[in-house]
């Protein structure tokens, strides 16, 4: 998926910079609001890229002394950096052009050069959000647009799909925005515009901010790998139960596996130790993203003693 989250990366990448120049030029010749907060939007996009990009480079840093685990997590930290980013700047930025070209409207001197941008910016930004779709698509299966943004444990898809669904959703309300100010009379739609456009980024932000949260304390990984690996453990005529089996997501790609078992009381420790051997090698095998897997050998009671579950509060 690192590829693909490249692949999807690049393509929002260059897009964004080249519309960048576009929008900041025409709101240079026009004096749109709108435009301005678009040129923004873009900038804060292509910005946001790199830090994606700068997140999958830590990521991907071998595991050493002081992070023995490895670096996975530091994408879901830059992700949530660019959620930020979206809200402060992006939406921050818009919403302040926005109340000021309201109480000061300006006529926009020329808008052909909205128009054209603006067309040209559809089609580019269009097309990344075809790449982001695509990969999106690839790894959704069965499930629904929203229960494979919960599944998905690459925050880069789904970050670069939103934020190319927002840029989309803000060009239709810029490009509806200057039409109507130009067509009405009536400028202060284009500040209005800009509203909108804050409204939409810093909705997108907040979901993404919402779903970053999530992954960046820690997710388990998934009912499906989590039932499986019960499934393997309980198959073995050595395991009499599985007493606790815990899984965490330290990256996209890379899955911790925790379980205490209660293994048969007639078995003696080197076949304890086969055994353990034995399930860690057919979890990895099956299950290619579990990375570690740590297995404790402890009995039911013992486990139950040591592991009390909280009561519930009055």
């Amino acid at each position: 998926m690192a590829s693909g989250s490249k692949k999807v990366i690049y393509a929002a990448l260059l897009g964004n910079s080249l519309i960048a120049v576009s929008k900041f030029t025409a709101a240079f010749f026009t004096g749109s609001s709108a435009m301005l907060s678009e040129g923004v939007h873009s900038l804060v996009d292509t910005g946001n890229q790199i830090l994606m990009l700068h997140g999958l480079k830590r990521a991907a840093k071998r595991a050493d002394k002081d992070h023995p685990f490895g670096y996975g997590m530091e994408l879901y930290f830059w992700a949530f950096v660019v959620a930020i980013l979206i809200f402060a700047l992006g939406a921050g930025i818009s919403l302040y052009e926005g109340i000021k070209h309201i109480r000061h409207p300006e006529i926009i001197t020329d808008p052909t050069w909205n128009y054209v941008v603006l067309g040209l910016a559809i089609l580019f930004e269009g097309w990344a959000w075809y790449v982001a779709f695509s990969e999106f698509q690839r790894g959704r299966g069965k499930r629904s647009f929203w229960q494979e943004v919960r599944h998905s444990k690459d925050p880069t898809i789904f970050t670069i799909l939103f934020e190319d669904t927002a840029a989309m959703l803000g060009l239709f309300a810029a490009l509806i925005g200057i039409f109507f100010a130009q067509y009405l009379g009536i400028p202060e739609l284009d500040g209005a515009a800009s509203v909108v456009i804050a409204i939409i980024l810093a909705s997108v932000a907040v979901l993404l901010a919402i779903e970053c949260k999530g992954l960046l304390i820690g997710e388990s990984a998934g009912r499906a790998v989590t039932e499986g690996i019960t499934t393997i453990m309980c198959d073995d005529s050595r395991i009499l139960r599985v007493n606790e089996l815990l899984t965490m997501h330290l990256g996209p790609k890379d899955i911790l596996v925790n379980v205490s078992l209660d293994f048969a009381d007639d078995l003696t420790s080197t076949e304890v130790e086969a055994a353990i051997s034995a399930l860690e090698i057919r979890v990895k095998e099956t299950y290619p993203d579990v990375r570690r897997v740590f297995i404790e050998a402890q009995s039911f009671i013992a486990h139950a003693r040591a592991n009390p579950r909280p009561q519930p509060s009055e």
